[in-house]
């Protein structure tokens, strides 16, 4: 899974940034509104953390533009605690959730969780197909009862498809949410990490669609 921070106070970015990454998401990250504006229309991501003070233009101009374009990626506004009106304007411009500032990264940390998991039609953080269960709260995977360890790719594979299980995702779907910008994507490293998860999770788990992509099966 994949999230844009588009904050212009660099400690409080990093620190975002550093957590979401940490949760196991591949994170892109903008000091400014145009970089964030290019960014949000050029990448695909999962979701956005968007600060509504940023330089050269705005969080809800930002916003705005985005949505105008029809981009419909879930958006949670970051604003300064007395700017209320900020909010509603952010909330009415197409924002999914505000954050006041100052906050508890624990606390964004579960709006962003919250978010994803409204946009693709799950209403809990636990996540089963068959015996494999992904607690997004806690990035634990289970097949079965019994713990399995994951690296941050497989993990990020994994998520996306248990997200939109039922459905073919394509490899490159899967390129896109699985890396960060900067990062060298090759869709052909997609079938390492495929063949990968299936050898921790069982053959079963993950179905090739000859010339389509993967699919994981709600009930396995």
């Amino acid at each position: 899974m994949r999230v844009l921070v588009a904050e212009d106070e660099a400690a409080l970015r990093r620190q975002v940034v550093d957590a979401l990454a940490g949760d196991g998401y591949a994170v892109d990250d903008a000091a400014d509104g145009d970089r964030a504006e290019f960014l949000g229309a050029t990448e695909t991501y999962d979701a956005v953390v968007l600060d509504l003070g940023l330089p050269m233009r705005d969080g809800l101009s930002v916003l705005r533009a985005w949505r105008a374009a029809g981009i419909a990626t879930p958006i949670l506004i970051l604003s300064a605690r007395g700017a209320w009106h900020e909010r509603v304007e952010g909330i009415d411009a197409g924002a999914d959730d505000y954050l006041p500032k100052p906050f508890r990264i624990e606390e964004l940390l579960a709006r962003v969780r919250a978010l994803i998991r409204r946009s693709s039609g799950r209403a809990t953080p636990e996540m089963r197909c068959g015996p494999v269960v992904l607690d997004t709260r806690s990035g634990r995977v289970t097949v079965g009862g019994a713990p399995v360890t994951l690296t941050a790719h497989e993990y990020r594979v994994l998520a996306y498809l248990m997200h939109h299980s039922g459905r073919v995702v394509s490899r490159g779907e899967l390129t896109e949410h699985v890396y960060a910008q900067d990062l060298d994507r090759d869709s052909n490293t997609i079938e390492v990490f495929v063949a990968r998860l299936r050898k921790k999770l069982g053959a079963g788990s993950i179905a090739t669609v000859r010339g389509l992509g993967y699919r994981m099966e709600p009930r396995a």
